[in-house]
């Protein structure tokens, strides 16, 4: 198959790209190319899409899929389906679960669709309803042919977040761990491999549909252990802190600076809880989150384990919790 990825140099892009190649597709990658090269066996054709004719080097090509992964923006999107959504027999479009409007009770309700406006603050809900707006463009302009992936945590090697990779790099300096003490709470993750060779297989195969894409739900207390159990040195210690604690402390929860990754209030459990059943029929597969932890190690200890980070506590930082509660 003649496939065009709409990325390929970054993470899922990046991965589909490489799982397109190996499988022994003909990929073109349509990006600027600045953060980085494309995977050996692929071709890049250099495009800014906020240009106007971004896809004018492309005119006159027939591909047999067109993979999307436009992170935010529904005026790329409409842009590419125009190029080429007449043509294309089958187009996947990578969304999110934050189109969600309730991630409180996992309401299949979803958020207002919104146009881009690059003067609006960035926020979870404008995130969301872009997507959303994005997603209806698609059903629009190749109803029918449309295979709409909405990602949930996507974990693994090369992963540009900090947030999965902080807990197997935390863990494997060893000592005493803080780790939110929330019984309730579940976790979702797909690896970033199994995703790309979801979307690639669903490409040879004409899947269709909207489906919420990650993996099953495991309750976070097991899901840490079993992180530890893979990657933690010998005699480290897991302190279980109260989210009161925590709180009080300004801890933030989910990504960023000063944050407990992976964690998350209980408003916001669901979108940690999603039904996969229709996908996991469609064909997706996970491997053990074992196997992801210690990939993401080896990744992060090519970074280094004692950089600035995006996401997680520093050693100062999580001092402060561990003063707190002794």
């Amino acid at each position: 198959m003649k496939i065009l990825v709409l990325g390929g140099t970054v993470f899922l892009s990046k991965a589909v790209t490489a799982e397109a190649v190996r499988r022994g597709h003909d990929v073109v990658c349509a990006a600027r190319g600045a953060s980085g090269a494309v995977p050996e066996g692929a071709r890049l054709i250099s495009v800014d899409r906020n240009k106007p004719g971004a896809f004018d080097q492309l005119a006159g090509e027939q591909f047999d899929a067109v993979i999307d992964v436009a992170k935010y923006s529904v005026n790329w999107v409409r842009d590419a389906l125009e190029a080429f959504g007449p043509t294309t027999p089958h187009w996947t479009f990578v969304s999110s679960i934050s189109v969600y409007a309730d991630h409180s009770t996992g309401s299949d309700e979803l958020l207002p669709a919104l146009e881009d406006d690059p003067e609006a603050e960035f926020t979870p809900e404008r995130y969301g309803g872009v997507k959303v707006a994005s997603e209806n463009a698609v059903r629009d302009a190749v109803a029918g042919r449309e295979f709409i992936v909405r990602a949930g945590l996507i974990s693994g090697p090369d992963d540009p977040s900090d947030r999965f990779g902080y807990w197997p790099a935390r863990f494997s300096k060893g000592g005493r761990v803080v780790v939110p003490d929330s019984p309730d709470l579940g976790l979702q993750h797909i690896d970033v491999r199994d995703l790309a060779q979801w979307i690639v297989f669903a490409t040879e195969e004409r899947v269709t549909g909207t489906y919420d894409s990650t993996g099953p739900v495991m309750p976070f207390q097991m899901a840490i252990g079993e992180i530890a159990g893979a990657t933690a040195a010998p005699g480290t210690q897991i302190v279980s802190v109260p989210e009161s604690v925590l709180k009080q402390l300004e801890i933030n929860p989910w990504s960023g600076p000063r944050s407990l990754p992976l964690w998350l209030p209980r408003e916001w459990a669901r979108m940690v809880a999603r039904d996969v059943s229709n996908a996991l029929a469609n064909g997706l597969r996970t491997r053990p989150l074992a196997e992801t932890a210690l990939d993401s190690l080896e990744y992060e200890r090519g970074l280094g384990l004692d950089r600035p980070r995006k996401a997680g506590l520093t050693p100062e930082e999580e001092q402060e919790i561990l003063t707190a509660v002794s």
